[in-house]
């Protein structure tokens, strides 16, 4: 049976007393994930019960008292696995959380999936310090995109051209188209899954048109239209600079509009922010972030843009939020930040609070790569050593360099 990554994660901490909850996109797989812990636990002889908060009548009787939860329990001396699906549904759903875990932790364990509008309450933090660990699930990434795929042998191939030296694949172009596939059409399950292209663009258009409108209402944007265009422009910038003044501009809204607008999308796990690092305040002067998503399927959907690479414009934009997600999947968001001067020098991530720090520059075409434009940094930033990544030409060492990034 196909698991995401997280599952294991998941596993290891029913054991640990703080709540479980687990957040992401629509569409990722939040349900399935939560159903396949429920197997598990069932198979471990763990006493587990589901409850799926789009039945109204369990919502209802939740939503009279916290403690009605003990209704649906089954009679167990062990402490119990409750699994709860859209906790977000729940007219309170932080206190709900809060009175379980203070006067029942040793007697349940919650395992909750809740949408954006559930951490977009105030009280969420506040309440549950100390009492919750989140666990986002974001759109898979290539590894678990060619798994769903039912592609293994390209993974075995893959983890080969990384561990040999010297490796040589006669897979390659099969590599490539796959990963072009990838970043073309994203990381949706349901989108993966489909083989026809066609049906994969609509799937994108629904989760466009229809999730991300749920999105919009549980969070409580007065503006829908001008919501969707930011979304697009900033489909439009990725790996630009952000610039309210411009954005509040053009939608002719005002700034801290577009400021919540975007915050929204942020927490809905459409898009993230990188911050700016920088050391030398006077020089380094550049305070608005830059923008990517987290799923190149939706950006290129945003755009209404499914080419391939070779006919695209927007080839390096792509490749570059394509490098971000593989540095937020392997370091966290808050640790990708960009360098920029206020004379224009810059370098695309930074990563200056891992233990071995790396400064990252991107280009779609190795023939673009030129050391000496980035002295500037490497003499301001002798501890910080810059790597090149490129794609084209796709060649036998470009997941390993992919895998040391």
């Amino acid at each position: 049976m196909y698991r995401r990554k997280l599952f294991d994660k998941l596993v290891a901490h029913l054991a640990k007393k703080e709540f479980s909850i687990v957040t992401g996109a629509r569409q990722t797989g939040k349900s399935t994930l939560l159903h396949q812990l429920e197997e598990y636990c069932k198979t471990a002889d763990f006493p587990t019960v589901f409850l799926n908060l789009e039945n109204k009548s369990v919502l209802s009787e939740l939503n009279n008292h916290p403690l009605n939860l003990f209704g649906f329990l089954p009679t167990s001396n062990q402490r119990i696995i409750v699994f709860i699906d859209e906790i977000q549904y729940l007219d309170d759903p932080s206190n709900f959380m809060k009175l379980l875990f203070d006067e029942h932790v040793t007697q349940l364990k919650l395992v909750v999936t809740g949408s954006s509008a559930f951490y977009l309450d105030e009280k969420f933090n506040d309440s549950l310090a100390g009492r919750k660990r989140i666990f986002n699930l974001l759109t898979c990434n290539f590894e678990e995109y060619l798994e769903l795929s039912d592609k293994y042998h390209f993974i075995d191939e893959i983890n080969r051209l990384i561990n040999q030296t010297g490796a040589k694949s006669t897979q390659l172009e099969y590599l490539r188209i796959e990963w072009e596939n990838y970043m073309i059409y994203g990381g949706y399950p349901a989108v993966i899954t489909e083989p026809d292209k066609n049906e994969k663009i609509l799937l994108l258009k629904e989760i466009r048109d229809s999730f991300i409108k749920r999105d919009i209402l549980e969070s409580g944007v007065s503006n829908e239209t001008a919501f969707y265009q930011l979304l697009r422009i900033l489909a439009e910038q990725s790996g630009n600079l952000v610039n309210l003044n411009e954005l509040s501009s053009t939608l002719r809204i005002k700034n801290e509009t577009v400021a919540n607008y975007i915050s929204v999308m942020q927490k809905c796990f459409h898009v993230v922010l990188s911050r700016p690092f920088f050391r030398n305040l006077r020089k380094e002067l550049i305070k608005m972030p830059k923008v990517y998503f987290l799923d190149t399927g939706l950006r290129n959907c945003l755009l209404n843009n499914f080419q391939p690479l070779s006919a695209r414009m927007d080839k390096g934009e792509l490749w570059e939020n394509q490098v971000f997600r593989i540095l937020t999947d392997r370091y966290g968001m808050e640790s990708v930040y960009f360098w920029r001067t206020s004379a224009g020098n810059e370098i695309d991530f930074i990563l200056p609070e891992i233990e071995n720090p790396k400064a990252i520059e991107v280009k779609f075409d190795e023939a673009h790569v030129k050391p000496n434009k980035y002295k500037i940094f490497t003499d301001a930033y002798p501890e910080i050593p810059l790597k090149f990544v490129w794609f084209h030409p796709f060649e036998d060492m470009f997941f390993k360099s992919v895998a040391e990034l």
